[in-house]
C-alpha cells in the first residue's frame, strides 16, 4: 500500500473514531440499557473498522498490536451487546478491562513506531496511559461506578485514539517527504 493510501486510511479512521467517541459522549444521560446496547455497537463497528484498516495497511509498523487491539474492540464491544441486562457491574468490569486491554495494545504500539522513528510515537502512549488510568478509575469506583460515566469513558476514548491516529497521518507525508529528501 502507498504511503498515501495508508495517510487516507489512517484519516479516515481516525474521523470515524472522532464521530462515534462524539455519539458515546452525547448519550450517557440515557437509560443504562441503551447506553449498554450502543456502546456494544461502537465497539463492534470501532473493532470492524479497525480490523480492516490494519489489514489494508498489514505492512505499517504495529500490524499485530493494532490486529490484537481491533480484536479486543470487537470482543468486550460484543460482551457488552449480548448481555445488556448482566447488571451495571459487569459492564463498568468490562468497560474497566477494555480500557486496560486497549491501554497496554497502544502502549506496545507506540513503542513498535519509536522503533520506527515515527515523530509523534508520544501520542500513541499518551493514549495508551490515559486509557490504562482510565481502567484504574473505573475499578476504583466499582461498584458505585454512575452509569453516565460510562459513555464518557469510552466517547473520551474514542476521540483521543481517533485524534491519535490523525496525528500518525500526518507523520506518515512528513516521513516520505524525508525519505525522498523533499
Amino acid at each position: 500500500m502507498s504511503a498515501n493510501g495508508l495517510k487516507t486510511l489512517f484519516l479516515v479512521e481516525g474521523a470515524l473514531l472522532i464521530l462515534f467517541g462524539a455519539a458515546a459522549l452525547l448519550l450517557p444521560p440515557l437509560a443504562g440499557l441503551v447506553t449498554v446496547i450502543l456502546l456494544g455497537w461502537l465497539l463492534i463497528g470501532t473493532g470492524l473498522i479497525g480490523l480492516v484498516t490494519t489489514w489494508l495497511g498489514r505492512h505499517a509498523p504495529g500490524f499485530w498490536w493494532s490486529l490484537l487491539s481491533a480484536l479486543v474492540a470487537l470482543v468486550i464491544g460484543a460482551m457488552m451487546f449480548s448481555w445488556p441486562l448482566g447488571g451495571m457491574m459487569s459492564l463498568s468490569a468490562a468497560l474497566g478491562l477494555f480500557l486496560l486491554l486497549d491501554g497496554s495494545l497502544a502502549i506496545g504500539l507506540a513503542l513498535e513506531h519509536r522503533r520506527h522513528l515515527t515523530p509523534r510515537w508520544l501520542w500513541l502512549l499518551f493514549n495508551g496511559l490515559l486509557d490504562v488510568l482510565l481502567a484504574l478509575v473505573v475499578f476504583l469506583w466499582l461498584p458505585a461506578f454512575a452509569v453516565w460515566a460510562l459513555g464518557l469513558f469510552i466517547g473520551a476514548d474514542m476521540i483521543i485514539s481517533g485524534s491519535t491516529l490523525i496525528a500518525l497521518a500526518t507523520d506518515i507525508e512528513a516521513r516520505d517527504a524525508r525519505l525522498l529528501n523533499i
